[in-house]
């Protein structure tokens, strides 16, 4: 059981910021179907949070974030309530049979990484990150970008 949790952990990091490029099989699609219906987008928001409170870590960005061991904590708490409830009620029997019919751990690589998405899709709704993102785009030299790109 032990060893089950510590694969699921590496696999909610890993996947959660880089999607699987496999192929997904139908037992997967309707794994990834089932987590996608029984999330709401308080979970994904959830989900987000964790992400970046994972990624704060780093020390080339940990300057920029106050996150505590409380928020860290309490998100942690969160993730794996969802997780839990996704794996152990809402979708245990598409957990299974993804896993059985497609190899092992790759189809839950396959399926958190698309709820990674849609926790950042769920982020991105929002008009003030939109436009946080877009803020680059000012500093871009546009004389070199269409001259990069113009058929000469």
């Amino acid at each position: 059981m032990k060893t089950v949790i510590l694969a699921l952990a590496a696999l909610l990091i890993c996947s959660t910021i880089t999607p699987s490029s496999a192929t997904a099989g139908p037992a997967t699609d309707a794994l990834i179907t089932c987590m996608s219906d029984n999330t709401t987008g308080k979970d994904r928001k959830d989900m987000a949070r964790w992400i970046f409170v994972g990624m704060s870590v780093h020390p080339e960005i940990k300057s920029f974030s106050n996150v505590t061991e409380t928020n860290r904590d309490q998100l942690d708490r969160a993730m794996a309530a969802i997780v839990t409830r996704l794996m152990t009620e809402n979708c245990q029997v598409q957990a299974k049979l993804a896993m059985e019919k497609e190899g092992g751990e790759a189809p839950l690589k396959t399926a958190f990484g698309t709820m990674g998405q849609l926790a950042m899709q769920e982020l991105l709704a929002n008009p003030a990150v939109n436009s946080a993102f877009e803020r680059f785009a000012k500093f871009l030299d546009r004389d070199k970008l269409l001259s990069a790109f113009s058929d000469k």
